[in-house]
């Protein structure tokens, strides 16, 4: 199968990628779906499941690149209709202020985070949905769970390169200190 790049400006070959990865950080956006009640209290965290190359499984939050020329704000509406469909109704503010910066080494141990593919910079955002949410894409789930069961020990085992220590801020962030 011959890998082609798309025609949008901003996406590059697996080639192109994979040298520009070596070279210098990449801008990525994280996000943490949650539902919240009628007075802005957060009832549930959304987390998706995922499948490894190797056959692992694992939990996650909506994460990706911001393209070349792309809005932040507009990287997080594309990654997450991009993991959780089209009538996710997200609501983003006009100017959306991350609850963390999260720093991603190909060196494990440098920060919490780990990439073995790159060096990243991920901007992390917690993101109310009111809508139908359809895990898509290379997502093979979504649960919702309560803050405190999202705090559990448990599930944080279930996710890699530090995706549990961003639930756990984004938790604190909300008033849900485990």
């Amino acid at each position: 199968m011959t890998e082609t790049a798309e025609t949008r400006p901003g996406w590059f070959s697996a080639q192109e990628l994979e040298g520009i990865r070596g070279r210098m950080p990449l801008v990525y956006v994280q996000a943490v779906p949650v539902r919240v009640d009628e007075v802005g209290q957060v009832t549930h965290v959304g987390l998706l499941m995922r499948a490894t190359p190797d056959g692992r499984f694992h939990r996650s939050v909506v994460s990706g690149r911001v393209l070349y020329h792309e809005r932040v704000r507009d990287a997080l509406l594309r990654h997450l209709e991009k993991d959780l469909g089209p009538v996710a109704l997200p609501r983003i503010p006009a100017s959306p202020q991350p609850f963390t910066v999260a720093e991603y080494f190909p060196t494990p141990g440098v920060t919490p985070f780990h990439d073995p593919r790159q060096h990243a910079v991920a901007l992390a955002y917690i993101v109310p949905v009111s809508g139908d949410c359809q895990p898509r894409q290379d997502a093979l789930d979504l649960v919702w769970l309560t803050p405190d069961e999202a705090a559990d020990p448990v599930v944080h085992a279930e996710m890699n390169d530090g995706q549990d220590v961003l639930l756990r801020q984004a938790l604190a962030n909300v008033g849900h200190a485990p």
